[in-house]
């Protein structure tokens, strides 16, 4: 009679299962969850559904809670709590997204970079210079839900600024979307000084004598420009919007300060475009130099080609097997052959370091 095979494929052994991935609570995601009446926090520790449930049994205040970095499986109950569209949440989920505004419905979706300046020895030696995250806004008339990715997009200190001036958060949900905007304008101008700081190194660097600096490493300050431009440029467009009353979620008082956010960010646009110019003005001068340098190392080996040239002929002639050359037999013959080799080459020497060949 045959065997019957062994389910764990050895006797006694049983079979294997697939790992399941432990559930992490939302907790692990949840930075601060605070809720506000009249511009004040109220006291406690909130989960969003109780945060929620106490603010509509007032009937006035909002939530804020603020997520970092969570899955799709952790964010799905914050989303069915307040509400959240399908579409924005995927988006807050998986990042990389554009600097935008959308509207669905009762609520506003929006989406912003942060950037940080990396700090290096040198200009003309670091390897990385602005880091991006991201920062996803959901604001209804009740909450704010705040996304991060990344490690340097916290916001702590902005949730301290705002509870320390319970005026400003008296407006309500707005004022946080503002405050965030804000931040995140600032730190643009912060990072910009600082490349700024460091284009005027490498401008030094660039134009001082005998410099090594190479055309790569201004390529990669200018890619590192090109990241930073990537985060600025299109949040102009969703400020101007909620400056203009895109919608009714933005109170009237508060539309100014989006104006002043929406300056601020012109100035850093044109600064970052000024960038991109300066850059490449001194990637050309780093090529021409290079030519410069190339033309020169030529115009060195052709002098030196000119000057070797000359004993190389003399001997070549003398080292024919004739019997009658011209002096072979004159005793002073091969004194006066050396003699005019070395004033030939001591005359096209000196020609040539006159006209700086050499």
């Amino acid at each position: 009679m045959p065997s019957l095979p062994s389910l764990g494929g050895r006797r006694g052994r049983a079979p294997e299962r697939p790992a399941v991935p432990i559930p992490v609570p939302l907790s692990h995601y949840v930075v601060d969850c605070g809720v506000y009446v009249d511009g004040t926090r109220l006291p406690g520790r909130w989960s969003h559904t109780d945060a929620v449930e106490e603010v509509r049994r007032r009937g006035e205040g909002f939530v804020w809670i603020g997520l970092h970095e969570p899955d799709e499986e952790q964010i799905q109950g914050v989303a069915e709590t307040f509400g959240l569209h399908e579409l924005a949440v995927e988006d807050a989920v998986h990042a990389h997204q554009r600097p935008k505004l959308e509207r669905y419905d009762n609520m506003l979706f929006m989406v912003l970079k942060t950037v940080r300046y990396i700090q290096n020895a040198s200009p003309d030696t670091a390897n990385e210079i602005v880091e991006s995250g991201e920062i996803m806004v959901f604001l209804g008339r009740e909450f704010v839900v705040t996304v991060r990715h990344g490690n340097h997009s916290g916001l702590a200190a902005v949730r301290r600024e705002l509870e320390a001036e319970p005026e400003r958060l008296s407006s309500g949900p707005a004022a946080v979307l503002y405050a965030i905007a804000d931040h995140v304008v600032d730190n643009y101008l912060d990072v910009t000084d600082h490349i700024e700081d460091d284009i005027d190194q490498m401008e030094a660097l660039v134009f001082q004598p005998r410099s090594r600096v190479s055309a790569d490493q201004i390529y990669l300050m200018k890619r590192e420009v090109l990241e930073l431009r990537r985060a600025v440029m299109p949040l102009a467009v969703p400020l101007r919007r909620l400056a203009e009353g895109y919608t009714p979620l933005i109170p009237e008082q508060v539309r100014s300060y989006f104006r002043d956010v929406d300056d601020h960010l012109t100035e850093v646009s044109e600064r970052v475009i000024n960038f991109d110019e300066l850059l490449t003005t001194l990637v050309n001068a780093v090529l021409a130099k290079i030519t410069l340098q190339q033309n020169s190392d030529m115009r060195k080996l052709a002098a030196w080609v000119a000057i070797i040239s000359v004993p190389t002929m003399v001997v070549g002639v003398y080292g024919m097997n004739f019997d009658y050359m011209p002096e072979l037999r004159w005793r002073y013959g091969y004194p006066m052959v050396i003699a005019v080799i070395l004033v030939v080459c001591l005359t096209l020497y000196r020609i040539f370091r006159r006209n700086q060949w050499l």
